[in-house]
């Protein structure tokens, strides 16, 4: 059992209490009365006060440890005086990139550079440098060499090992040997950090600190008391002699239902042993990965590697992971053990002001603004889609928060918000419907190596019944001051099927007219490389969606999301999804085209046309990934056929397709055969911009910016 994180002895400087908001300047300092900061956050976000924003939860859990915590957010990088402004810390600096990865959140997925900002006051762009966690902690050794360097975020998370950098189009080392960070915290790291700040307040050196979940570092060699496990004799990467596959019993039966074409993307895990069984397999037990000098050249062996690393990623049976830099070790300990309600709940309850810091006046942020009324409920996802981050970041077993703490923030928010008008914009988190589902068995769960709980088919184990989150939203919209509770979070209609009741409610009483849900694609090869369920389950959803909507009286619309230029799609597939749309009456405005961002499996897909579901050999089929310029815009521009901008490259690609019948006037045609003649100060018919329907139908808006960080 992990300790309690509220249950350590909290340090002396407890008695200054609670800051109205954490210091951000030597002034408000001394105003409190401090003399020094114990522990020093950098982020590369501005300072909110608010539970949503990474700073201020680990600040303010830091704070409850009883130690001094200063922010400086967004600092200047080009010297070391910025972060100088809070004095030296007694104990470390905690750097962060931010919410999202300084890479995605300055450019596109084309690369360009963005010119907004929306964690930056006034949504300015360029407040923070590129690969901020390394440029800040460079700044911060120039600054104070001696302190003790603590790395983490979503950016830091994701390159925790030798990863491809989409930006530059290579695999880049760990960021702790760029950084030349001490210790690298990944995930939601509250159980690390508040153990790591109490020894060192204790005295420990932090270099000697080696043993903590959710952690990485780098040593020089491996202790001698450890046994390593070659990676290949797991999963052989080669023309090898089949092997017995140390994640699958025969003797048990299969954690998870299988079906159809879907069944060959994933390999079936099973059951193998006894609880104690898997301890003593783990006992000083490493699995070495292929260093960085073989993954860099090496794209088979790059997809293998990222393969084992997904499948240690369950903190009830993983195993520490070493992969050599050079001389050097890198060394990644098992994922943090989960947060317990009654710690998350205590997380939830600090005493945040939910509010900007002060030093920012009237200014916009824009990040803050979306979130300000919205309720996190739960961390956490199991649906493992690889093109998405938060499994790799937050882990795959939910972490529940009580329906009292939720109902009390409700309450807050009512209470003290200035610019509440009676609506909670969101109640949910990774997603909007996984509260308080789980595995139905404690020993099922901990031998579980599979990367999804719901593909290829929903696992028999896992309990789905929404039943307890129908009656968080009622309790939820019945507090007294509240007009409405709306569900912003990304939907699992696969899930949500299974309990027709849990559609009811969230259809009769929860959306605004407009429900974002994202199938992504309509064809089998790409959904299956993005573990992803066929369409057909997004038409049952889709009924039950209308079947209430008409029942309670409503005119809504479905919103699907899709990308384009996702590895394993080809063009064909794109065609398809034209078609698609096109018979559903269906126009996206904007559309979201596939982000490698590091570590997913997806990214590994794409960087080395190998699929990490299956085990990587030599001899393993390649699949087409869209990384030219032009095959990109091609899969943008079938997910806006209707764009006049963009028929003459689509006649062009039905021509190569061998679909000439697609070009034409008549309904069932893609694009006209010919190009309209542009007037001046005339638009087309067929160029002119939709209303918010289209023959009853609703356009499809831009994808939001998720957390994740795809």
């Amino acid at each position: 059992m992990a300790t309690p994180i509220y249950s350590y002895r909290k340090f002396w400087a407890e008695c200054f209490g609670p800051a109205p908001e954490l210091p951000m300047s030597r002034a408000e300092m001394d105003t409190l009365g401090w003399d020094s900061c114990d522990i020093i956050i950098v982020t590369g976000d501005a300072y909110v006060d608010h539970p949503s924003f990474g700073m201020a939860v680990i600040g303010r859990l830091l704070e409850a440890q009883g130690f001094r915590v200063g922010i400086i957010a967004q600092p200047d990088w080009t010297s070391a005086s910025s972060f100088k402004a809070l004095g030296k810390p007694n104990l470390f600096f905690a750097v962060a990139a931010g919410n999202m990865d300084s890479m995605i959140n300055r450019y596109t997925a084309d690369r360009k550079r963005r010119n907004d900002d929306a964690y930056t006051p006034g949504n300015e762009g360029g407040k923070r440098p590129d690969r901020a966690v390394i440029v800040y902690s460079q700044r911060v050794r120039e600054a104070y060499r001696d302190v003790p360097l603590i790395i983490g975020s979503i950016e830091a998370s994701l390159r925790r090992i030798a990863h491809y950098d989409y930006w530059s189009d290579k695999v880049r080392r760990s960021i702790l040997l760029d950084s030349r960070a001490d210790l690298l915290l990944y995930g939601n790291a509250e159980r690390a950090i508040v153990d790591v700040a109490h020894r060192l307040a204790s005295g420990e050196p932090i270099l000697s600190i080696r043993d903590l979940r959710g952690t990485a570092f780098v040593r020089r060699h491996i202790p001698d008391n450890w046994r390593v496990i070659d990676s290949s004799t797991i999963d052989g990467v080669g023309p090898t002699a089949p092997a017995v596959n140390p994640y699958e019993d025969i003797r048990a039966q299969s954690c998870a239902t299988t079906s159809g074409t879907a069944a060959a993307e994933v390999e079936t895990l099973t059951l193998a042993g006894s609880l104690a069984d898997i301890k003593a397999e783990q006992q000083n037990a490493v699995i070495r990965i292929p260093s960085f000098e073989q993954v860099k050249d090496d794209g088979a062996l790059y997809a293998h590697a990222s393969r084992i690393l997904h499948k240690e990623t369950n903190p009830y049976n993983a195993r520490p992971l070493v992969q050599s830099h050079g001389d050097r070790e890198l060394w990644l300990n098992p994922p943090p053990i989960p947060l317990q309600t009654q710690e998350l709940d205590w997380v939830f309850e600090m005493p945040y002001t939910r509010l900007p810091h002060s030093s920012y006046g009237n200014a916009r942020i824009a990040a803050y603004e979306m979130i300000r009324h919205s309720i996190n409920i739960m961390r956490g996802c199991f649906g493992g889609c690889t093109f998405c981050s938060i499994t790799e970041h937050e882990g795959r077993i939910i972490q529940n928060r009580s329906e009292d703490s939720i109902i009390r923030e409700v309450e807050h928010i009512r209470d003290t918000s200035p610019a509440f008008t009676g609506i909670i914009s969101d109640l949910g988190g990774p997603t909007a419907n996984m509260w308080r589902l789980a595995c139905k068995s404690k020993v099922v769960e901990a031998q579980c190596r599979r990367l999804s709980c719901v593909y290829p088919g929903i696992c028999k184990n896992l309990n789905t019944d929404q039943t307890p989150l129908i009656q968080l939203y009622r309790r939820a919209r019945n507090v007294e001051g509240v007009k409405k509770v709306l569900i912003a979070s990304g939907l699992r209609y696969d899930l949500a099927v299974e309990t027709p009741q849990y559609v009811e409610e969230l259809v009769s009483h929860h959306v605004g007219g407009y429900l974002k849900i994202a199938p992504e694609h309509t064809e089998d090869s790409p959904l299956g490389k993005m573990m992803k369920p066929a369409i057909g389950t997004y038409d049952r959803f889709k009924a039950l969606f209308e079947k209430y909507s008409k029942a309670a009286g409503k005119e809504q619309y479905l919103i699907p999301y899709f990308i384009a230029a996702h590895p394993g799609t080809s063009d064909r597939d794109m065609m398809n999804l034209a078609l698609w749309l096109k018979r559903n009456k269906l126009r996206a405005d904007q559309v979201q085209t596939f982000y490698p961002s590091p570590m997913a499996t997806a990214t590994a897909m794409y960087h080395s046309g190998k699929n990490p579901l299956k085990r990587i050999t030599r001899h393993s089929d390649t699949m087409p990934t869209v990384k030219s310029l032009s095959q990109r815009r091609l899969h943008k521009a079938f997910l806006r056929y209707h764009d006049p901008d963009n028929w003459p490259t689509l006649r062009k690609a039905l021509k190569k397709l061998g679909r000439s019948d697609l070009i034409g006037n008549g309904k069932m045609h893609l694009v006209p055969a010919r190009q309209p003649a542009k007037r001046h100060g005339v638009v087309p018919p067929d160029t002119r911009p939709f209303a918010t329907q289209h023959n009853g139908l609703p356009r499809t808006p831009a994808r939001p910016r998720r957390k994740s960080s795809r």
